[in-house]
């Protein structure tokens, strides 16, 4: 069965130009999981904006981490972003969220073809790789 794709992304800007990049964002992440043959999750995409693309509290990471939740037990579940940035640009922030998705039974990947899927989801659940 193909992986679950969750496409998230977020902007803290609300002009026009921001928007318009993260549309193309958007776009580029759909064509990406079509290309890997991945199901993309229905509701989705799921986009924090405002201050709160910025914090750690991500109201809809976690409305989304909740439905991966629920999926992983019948699937494989990704996290689909255009590139690690689209979690957090600081390098520590970003591991903290990836943990939180890895928590939820999923993995995170780029549409860069990065991925935590062995590496760094290993070191963060405790596991050599």
């Amino acid at each position: 069965m193909a992986p679950l794709a969750f496409v998230y992304d977020r902007c803290a800007s609300r002009s026009p130009r921001p928007q318009r990049e993260l549309e193309m964002r958007t776009v580029g992440c759909h064509a990406y999981a079509d290309g890997m043959g991945w199901v993309l999750a229905g509701g989705g995409p799921w986009l924090d904006s405002g201050a709160e693309a910025l914090t750690h509290h991500r109201p809809r990471l976690a409305a989304m981490l909740d439905l991966m939740r629920g999926e992983a037990a019948r699937r494989e579940v990704v996290c689909l972003l255009h590139n690690w940035d689209r979690l957090a640009t600081d390098h520590t922030h970003r591991l903290v969220l990836q943990r939180r998705i890895i928590e939820a039974g999923g993995w995170s990947a780029t549409t860069f073809g990065e991925s935590d899927r062995d590496s760094v989801r290993a070191v963060l659940v405790g596991r050599r790789s």
